[in-house]
């Protein structure tokens, strides 16, 4: 365990003060929970920041630092270096929208006992929202009450246990992209929401803006919306037009929440007065249509596209971190990247005992511990028994180490197919749980 030299002055402070810079001297937490190598550091950059953000609450620092008690309507911006100087304002955070908590929400059910639900009221998800796609290619109207129900399943399955639905959200069809992308944007809006402890209406609320944040697309030729390529100067003013005639749409059906009208039209609007149409500055856009913008922009990074293959989940909030304020609410965007975590549900990861396993569901006030699938051997040959670990309960391996993840590994590694172990109803059922050392053999899955 680092000791500080009785020389050094520390402070706790919360991780959303620190600067690049800064010496974090100790965690909120052992350093063997955590991945950094070095128990002691100096802030490099901000990727530095992102992974300390990611993996604690509060760190010491060397030096005396001004703490700012924080606020969800506006977090600190007056602080001061290790060395003692007063910092420069950080505007990043000066118009933070976050609302405060309402609701503190639990996990009612199993994940895995969730996950038969879940499967269910995705594919009928999809479905609908390649039904308004159709429709508002034909000029049809759309069926609300149809939707309505989608978004009401989709946002009860998440209220009951969130990461069924978020891991169903990391299986990725190309050609599918645009259904696709709606309904995850809607789940990670849903999630989000509950992570922010909003209201069950506004979350339901959320979840519907997120389902039709894009329905303007319609509108746009095919040749510029699926094109491989780049777009040209004069096709992106086209594209840039899918927000106001997703306005014109949904303004033009009854009933339908203002919220809705207000997302599709303003999520492309940007912190920095940058975005589009209409270049509102950051306290001008509306709170549903920064976090749909934010979680909009998190599913395309990762999810593949006719021009883009897509990228790993920590990549997606690399960017997001790196644009906070300028692009994204800063205090949004923190909360959403603790939201998210290090292993989201659904991804691969390969453990230090070389066996590799899906995440099936992760621990709120755990991040780096969730829980794992094991699905192949150290030599990576498809375990004859898929096995469940988690990671919590510092469970040892044959050889007597506790498991623990080495990194995250992209789809299809290992012959691990995230669509194929979802269509054969592996992730529904309940895995025997790892609770003593195991040797197994080899076989299929």
């Amino acid at each position: 365990m680092h000791t500080a030299r009785q020389d050094i002055i520390e402070t706790e402070i919360p991780v959303s003060q620190l600067q690049i810079g800064m010496h974090v001297v100790r965690l909120d937490r052992p350093w063997e929970e955590t991945d950094f190598l070095l128990q002691g550091f100096i802030l490099q950059n901000e990727e530095d920041l992102l992974a300390v953000q990611q993996q604690c609450e509060t760190v010491f620092v060397e030096g005396r630092v001004q703490v700012v008690p924080e606020t969800p309507e506006r977090l600190p911006a007056s602080r001061k270096t290790r060395t003692g100087k007063p910092a420069p304002p950080d505007t990043s955070t000066a118009s933070s929208s976050i609302p405060k908590r309402k609701v503190t929400y639990i996990n009612k059910v199993d994940a895995n006992r969730e996950m038969a639900a879940a499967t269910m009221s995705y594919a009928d998800a999809k479905a609908t929202a390649k039904n308004i796609m159709s429709n508002l290619r034909l000029g049809r109207t759309l069926e609300m009450n149809q939707i309505h129900q989608v978004v009401d399943s989709c946002v009860d399955s998440v209220l009951r246990n969130d990461n069924a639905l978020l891991l169903l959200t990391k299986i990725k069809n190309k050609d599918e992209y645009t259904a696709e992308h709606c309904i995850n944007v809607s789940i990670l809006s849903a999630a989000f929401g509950k992570h922010l402890g909003l209201l069950e209406g506004e979350i339901r609320t959320v979840a519907l803006c997120g389902l039709l944040h894009d329905v303007g697309k319609m509108r746009i030729d095919d040749d510029i919306l699926n094109k491989p390529g780049a777009l040209t100067p004069e096709e992106f003013a086209v594209m840039k037009k899918h927000t106001t005639f997703g306005r014109d749409v949904l303004a033009a059906l009854p009933r339908l929440a203002h919220a809705a009208v207000d997302v599709a039209y303003s999520h492309h609007e940007r912190m920095d007065g940058k975005g589009y149409p209409r270049g509102l500055a950051g306290h001008q856009i509306p709170l549903f249509a920064k976090i749909v913008g934010l979680v909009d922009t998190y599913d395309a990074i990762t999810s593949s596209r006719v021009y883009d293959k897509g990228r790993a989940s920590m990549e997606a909030l690399q960017i997001i971190h790196r644009n906070k304020g300028a692009q994204f609410d800063a205090a949004l965007a923190v909360e959403f990247i603790r939201m998210i975590g290090v292993y989201p549900p659904g991804s691969i990861v390969e453990m230090t005992n070389g066996e590799v396993g899906i995440v099936v569901a992760t621990h709120p006030t755990s991040k780096l511990k969730p829980r794992v699938l094991l699905v192949r051997d150290a030599d990576k040959h498809p375990l004859t028994t898929f096995r469940e670990v988690d990671l919590l309960k510092e469970t040892p391996d044959s050889a007597g180490h506790p498991y623990r993840i080495a990194r995250e590994v992209p789809d299809e590694s290992y012959g691990i197919v995230m669509k194929d172990f979802i269509e054969q109803g592996i992730l529904n059922r309940k895995a025997p749980e790892v609770s003593a050392p195991v040797n197994d053999g080899h076989g299929e899955p």
